[in-house]
């Protein structure tokens, strides 16, 4: 396949330190999908608000990633940015900000992410009014889905349609769902959706059961990598660190040590995009030759760590790998 202008650019300019890592860890991406190999990403971080699904959206279109892990956060901000584009609030000296300068966005029902700013009304109440009837339908007949699941459902639906204010191809969630890919969202209470179902539950309006768990997703992720990890693997793709990161990686020493099902593979690619310098006692900071120790790479995995900004870095590796 012929290199597009991006693509090319990079072959020329990126030859030395952390360009070339993540020239490196692109190239090492594709020869992991010709070969067979299966990639799941994970999303830390605001990179949905960041419109990261530009690139990785046509990246789901094209199979070049078979698995997300991402927090509730970028579950649902994807959606937000695409029934509420228009009403986003940029502000480029948000490092200047004083407390009563971020108090007045409070008090407008702008929510901040670093040089962005959520509209309250327009995206989380927009997107509440109609989740919650995907909730209290599934709840009244007697049904229990995963978080994503019922993102699905709203997204192809097509209630939302209405709202659309970006080109839907720039949705990585709509991607996602029109694939119907897995997702898993750890720890997805820890997310504005989160907490108004939570609300909901202490209302009495809904059950918690209603909302499939994280254990319930542990159980999900094993059954996959299970069903897809022979041949040449599946591969590791980190933006980030946290959870995200942190609760897929675990599924392959959970089945090796704790089931103790000793013909599992190791992750077969590991890639991690993350700004944070390499730390000592912190899992999402740890070099991935540590991760060797706790059973989750092999000796002889390709290992990729690029110390930059993933907002930054990620697009042009998937820019690279679409061939763009």
């Amino acid at each position: 396949m012929s290199k597009g202008t991006v693509s090319q650019f990079m072959e020329l300019h990126y030859r030395h330190f952390n360009s070339a890592a993540m020239m490196d860890a692109a190239k090492a991406y594709v020869t992991h999908l010709e070969e067979g190999g299966k990639m799941m990403i994970t999303l830390a971080g605001a990179m949905s608000t960041a419109e990261l699904g530009i690139s990785l959206a046509e990246m789901i279109r094209q199979d070049k990633v078979a698995i997300i892990s991402c927090t509730g956060a970028n579950l649902e901000e994807d959606i937000m940015n695409l029934v509420a584009h228009s009403h986003y609030k940029r502000v480029p000296n948000y490092r200047d900000l004083s407390p009563q300068e971020e108090w007045d966005l409070l008090e407008n029902h702008y929510n901040r992410v670093t040089d962005t700013c959520i509209p309250e009304e327009e995206a989380f109440r927009r997107l509440q009014k109609h989740i919650h009837g995907v909730w209290k339908n599934a709840e009244n007949e007697g049904n229990r889905y995963f978080p994503h699941e019922y993102m699905y459902k709203i997204l192809l639906s097509g209630e939302l349609e209405q709202y659309y204010e970006i080109d839907p191809k720039n949705s990585w969630m709509l991607a996602a769902a029109q694939k119907n890919i897995p997702i898993i969202v750890p720890g997805w209470e820890d997310s504005t959706m989160g907490n108004i179902f939570a609300s909901y539950v202490i209302k009495g309006e809904l059950k918690a059961s209603t909302m499939k768990s994280g254990i319930e997703y542990m159980v999900m992720l094993s059954e996959w990598y299970r069903a897809n990890s022979s041949g040449k693997g599946v591969g590791f793709f980190q933006i980030g660190g946290g959870i995200a990161g942190d609760f897929p990686i675990c599924v392959v020493p959970m089945m090796y040590q704790d089931l103790e099902w000793h013909d599992v593979p190791f992750w077969s690619y590991f890639c991690q995009i993350s700004d944070s310098t390499t730390s000592y006692g912190s899992y999402s900071g740890a070099v991935p030759n540590e991760k060797i120790t706790w059973g989750k790479l092999d000796i002889h995995t390709p290992k990729f760590i690029v110390e930059s900004d993933a907002t930054i870095v990620a697009p042009l590796m998937f820019a690279w790998i679409l061939g763009w």
